[in-house]
């Protein structure tokens, strides 16, 4: 079966062929054992850079840091969880959940409906209160959030992993600022975005001109991450990915390696309102 929408959802299949590998490593950071029938679903990406073959040790790394956050914020009493541009995430299905917890993956009505049909043909079962809310982060995603169950009240831990940097300055400005109107005390926020000169590496121009053929191309960048997610009432801390690999026992990945990409940077960021 094939059928996931082309453009940026296309992205989400790296970064499932990205836990599919880690899921086959003795000593694997994670397992996932709905990654590869969701990248057979979905027609496998063959043929990947060696810029690609790096940015899967970053898309394990991250995976391991954000689940471990999530995990943290339900340890920490939160009960509601929301996933912005979910994509093919199986957090839902693999993690150990409290019984009570509601979990909402927000992501484009075309890659819901592609995903929760492999799911549903898989016979997956979520370890938790699942929603799939079809929405674009562009448009009023907070309404249909709060239509499948959403309660504002609560205390939220969000994830918004690997779509910042889609969004233009204004779009992703406007997500934070929605976050936050939905964010009750309590909440938190963890993820993910880049500086300007991570978008400006010669070794990353292969790749961005691929992402902008099939009209995926990163729009936005972050100078100074704390300082911006203060500007929508955060107080935010970043891991740097050298640290996030040596406190793992991983190999400092070449794209986070400052001898290598100089300034570049990705950023993975925790917050608490």
């Amino acid at each position: 079966m094939t059928g996931l929408p082309s453009g940026v959802s296309r992205t989400a299949v790296l970064i499932a062929q990205a836990r599919e590998g880690e899921s086959a490593r003795p000593s694997g950071l994670f397992r996932d054992p709905l990654a590869r029938p969701l990248v057979e679903a979905a027609g496998r990406i063959d043929g990947v850079s060696e810029a690609g073959r790096r940015a899967a040790d970053h898309f394990v790394l991250r995976t391991r840091y954000f689940d471990d956050r999530l995990t943290e914020a339900a340890a920490a009493g939160i009960r509601q969880v929301v996933l912005l541009a979910a994509g093919l995430d199986t957090r839902a299905f693999r993690l150990d959940w409290p019984e009570d917890l509601a979990l909402f993956e927000v992501d484009l009505p075309d890659l819901v409906a592609f995903k929760e049909k492999v799911l549903a043909d898989q016979g997956a079962q979520p370890r938790c209160a699942r929603k799939a809310v079809a929405a674009d982060l562009r448009e009023d995603w907070p309404a249909a959030l709060t239509e499948a169950g959403f309660d504002p009240e609560r205390p939220t831990a969000w994830l918004i992993e690997g779509v910042l940097m889609y969004l233009a300055p204004e779009d992703g400005a406007r997500v934070l600022e929605r976050v936050g109107e939905l964010s009750a005390p309590g909440s938190r926020l963890s993820a993910e975005h880049v500086n300007e000169a991570y978008l400006r590496q010669p070794a990353m121009k292969p790749a961005m001109n691929r992402l902008q053929a099939t009209q995926a191309a990163w729009l936005s960048s972050v100078e100074d991450p704390v300082d911006w997610l203060a500007g929508f009432g955060w107080r935010a801390e970043v891991t740097h990915q050298a640290d996030l690999a040596r406190s793992l026992g991983r190999p400092v990945p070449p794209m986070a390696d400052s001898s290598v990409v100089g300034a570049a940077r990705i950023w993975l960021v925790t917050a608490l309102s």
